[in-house]
């Protein structure tokens, strides 16, 4: 079970293609680990282990009878428990939905199970994805297993837990404001915040918004360009899904940076940063400049970029929250009441300068990534902070407005679009994990894989194994 469970899903994937392992091998052993490791973690809330193997048995079987393999035949999964899962409960993190079982499963969930994924259950969010701290009303709080005093970061946090924890091979997550990079960050996994379009989000209540994103996880890089390669890819039910096929994905990742323009953050802008975190993203430059990176500091004007999210955020919460929680906002938590309540306070005046802001905004970023072909800056301005606290209130003695504001660093790059991904990058001296966060030029999700691959074999060996 130990080894099957540390073994990389790209390892993983061959050696189920090679029959050297079984799916039931593979399932069953991540299922013993689940077992012994989630009860002190709360990382998957619901668990469908006799299905999964079934599903393993017959995954077995279409391989003896010499059907063709999808890319992740035989390898367990689990979704956020924002994705719905037909014949899976699929609860939001809300009370309202604590029952809730879907007659139907998201489009990436479709996909994943096209590809051969074996689904074991879901892992825990927020309540309706809201924050970036994994707890919710129906299953509690997903603690971080580096100090199970600390949270594990969010909105997709049980999905982080459960890949540093060894309990899944791959999992997926979702990202508006940082939830895929926010909680690799915080537990030392990789996760990708993919292009608007490039994993089709389906059923959405703001199928035209490219503000929130589907995305892979993984403990590698390319554990998560293997997850891409399934997910990834055209699909008419999105309005806005890209042409690109999720097959580029499984090429090699390996490139020559020689020469390659990098910029590398200052202050974002004034924004206050946990000097912890600034000095572990920063001990990190030599890396890029031994790959033969240019590396400059440099950074696009951030000014604008805080109230056209604020604007944005508050409309998708109106649109994708308000109608499924009316007349029961006794069962929902404040933060979220206080979004929807935003929303309903825009005036049509406001909606349109937020749009027209962003349009300067993309533009300004566009021509900074002219002369920069990728950026770097932290994921998160602090390390992982104590779970009892909803919400971050202040860094290095700045104190925060709202619940969210200490997610700029990764939501300023959501309001342009641009992909980017959350790679580990070292530890803090209390021993917690602190990601680093490249961002690449506007729907360059493969440079993007790629550069972030080549730093992290440069980087060398640093996962620590969770006490």
């Amino acid at each position: 079970m130990t080894e099957i469970c540390s073994l990389s899903a790209v390892e993983l994937a061959r050696r189920v293609r090679a029959r050297d392992l079984s799916a039931r091998d593979v399932v069953g052993g991540y299922l013993k680990r689940i077992a012994d490791i989630n009860p002190r973690v709360n990382a998957i809330v619901t668990l469908v282990a006799d299905r999964a193997m079934e599903h393993a048995a017959a995954a077995d079987e279409a391989q003896a009878r010499g059907e063709a393999l999808g890319p992740l035949h035989g390898l367990p999964i689990a979704h956020k428990d924002l994705q719905p899962t037909r014949g899976i409960r699929t609860t939001f993190g809300s009370p309202i939905y604590r029952d809730f079982v879907p007659d139907q499963d998201s489009l990436l969930v479709e996909r994943a199970r096209s590809a051969g994924a074996i689904a074991i259950g879901k892992t825990n969010t927020p309540e309706f994805g809201a924050g970036s701290q994994t707890f919710n009303p129906v299953f509690g709080a997903t603690l971080n297993p580096y100090d199970l005093t600390k949270t594990c970061g969010g909105s997709s946090g049980g999905a982080a837990v459960a890949l540093a924890c060894n309990m899944l091979p791959l999992a997926d997550g979702s990202d508006m404001g940082g939830s895929l990079r926010n909680p690799a960050s915080f537990c030392g996994v990789v996760g990708l915040r993919t292009s608007p379009g490039r994993v089709p989000v389906w059923p959405s209540m703001a199928a035209w918004s490219p503000l929130s994103v589907d995305g892979p996880m993984g403990r590698s890089v390319e554990d998560v360009a293997l997850l891409l390669s399934a997910i990834a890819g055209p699909d008419n039910r999105s309005p806005i899904a890209l042409d690109d096929p999720g097959a580029m994905f499984s090429a090699p990742l390996d490139r020559d940076f020689k020469s390659v323009r990098v910029a590398w953050w200052r202050d974002l802008g004034g924004l206050p940063v946990d000097p912890r975190v600034k000095a572990v993203v920063d001990h990190q430059r030599g890396i890029f400049e031994s790959l033969g990176c240019i590396v400059e500091e440099a950074e696009p004007r951030f000014a604008g970029f805080d109230a056209v999210f604020r604007t944005l955020r508050a409309m998708a919460f109106l649109i994708g929250v308000a109608e499924r929680i009316r007349g029961r906002h006794d069962q929902v938590k404040d933060t979220i009441l206080w979004e929807i309540e935003r929303g309903e306070r825009l005036t049509p005046a406001e909606i349109a300068r937020a749009e027209g802001i962003r349009t300067e905004l993309y533009d300004r970023m566009r021509r900074f990534m002219d002369t920069y072909e990728f950026f770097v800056l932290p994921v998160a301005q602090v390390p992982p902070f104590d779970v009892n606290e909803p919400y971050v209130t202040k860094i290095d003695g700045v104190a925060m407005e709202t619940y969210i504001d200490w997610m700029k660093s990764c939501y300023y790059i959501s309001v342009v679009g641009n992909p980017a991904i959350s790679v580990p990058a070292g530890f803090t001296p209390e021993g917690l994990p602190v990601g680093l966060q490249i961002v690449a030029r506007h729907r360059d999700d493969w440079g993007l894989l790629q550069i972030a691959h080549a730093f992290e074999r440069a980087r060398g060996e640093l996962r620590r194994a969770p006490d």
